[in-house]
This record gives C-alpha cells, sequence and structure tokens, in this order.
C-alpha cells in the first residue's frame, strides 16, 4: 500500500515538476525511506528531515524555540512551523511534516500516545490536521506514514 502511494505521489510531483521534501519527528525518516524506496525518485524527492529533537526542528527548520516552549513539539503550530521549514531549507515547492508520539511512552492526558500533528505546504499553502492511532509504536508510525503520503496525494492534486 505505502509504495503504491508513493507511486502516485510520484507521478502527480513529476507532472508538475515538483519536488518533494520531508519534515519527520515521530515517523524518524519513514516517509522519506518510502519514497526513496522508488528508482528514480530524485526525479521528484528533494531532501528529508529527521528532526526527532526540540534542537533539530530550530536549528535544521527554523522553528521558533518559543512555539516548542509554549506548544509543545506535538502540535498544530510545531507541525506547521515543521512543513514551512522544509521548503524554505530546500528546493522544493511541496513538503510533508509529521510531529507526534508514538508511545509506549511520552503520552499525557492532553496529548495521548497515538496522537500525531501533520502539516502539508503546496505551493505556500499550509495545511494541518491531527489524528490519534491506536496500536503498537510500530502501528502508529506505519499508520501516520500512510496518512501523511495519501493527504499529501489529494493537496498536490487539487493544487
Amino acid at each position: 500500500m505505502t509504495e503504491d502511494l508513493c507511486r502516485e505521489l510520484a507521478a502527480l510531483l513529476k507532472e508538475k515538476g515538483w519536488m518533494l521534501a520531508t519534515a519527520e519527528s515521530c515517523t524518524g525518516g519513514l516517509i522519506a525511506a518510502a519514497c526513496t524506496e522508488l528508482s528514480g525518485s530524485s526525479d521528484w524527492f528533494e531532501r528529508g528531515f529527521v528532526t526527532y529533537s526540540n534542537a533539530a526542528k530550530i536549528e535544521e527548520l527554523g522553528v521558533d524555540a518559543n512555539l516548542i516552549e509554549r506548544h509543545g513539539a506535538v502540535s498544530e503550530v510545531v507541525a506547521r512551523a515543521m512543513a514551512f521549514g522544509a521548503v524554505r531549507h530546500s528546493r522544493a515547492l511541496a513538503s510533508i511534516a509529521v510531529t507526534g508520539i508514538a508511545g509506549p511512552t511520552g503520552g499525557t492526558a492532553d496529548k495521548p500516545v497515538g496522537t500525531v500533528w501533520f502539516a502539508w505546504m503546496v505551493q505556500g499553502e499550509l495545511t494541518s490536521e491531527t489524528m490519534r492511532f491506536e496500536g503498537d509504536r510500530a502501528a502508529v508510525r506505519a499508520a501516520a506514514v500512510g496518512h501523511a503520503l495519501q493527504r499529501a496525494i489529494e493537496l498536490i492534486g487539487a493544487a
């Protein structure tokens, strides 16, 4: 399924002549890895940022430290800043950003395990949403990858 999503995403990006960048926290580069599994991905995949720590989000993507302090790394505002930063610090016209709590530890009452914030930047427009996935760490991460790719296809296809 992930391979099919990547093929569909690749076709859209190549048709538009766009490059994609990813900014990943809880998925740890799984989206970038899925994309680059495809031969010829250098035609449409520009780069991936694995910004697992807060410092990496700040240093690599330009996320404002105050946003992380006020809202937490797992938040809409940080996901949006990550998506923006991925485009700003690359040659891509589209980006996918993911930050969440894959578990089994790290969850709180406000942000339980399985909470994932997503953001996509497509031609300068930011879109974001949150999802809550069930299952163990691997299941949460796999679901996040699938969701991120599916919504990217929808958003890029509509652009």
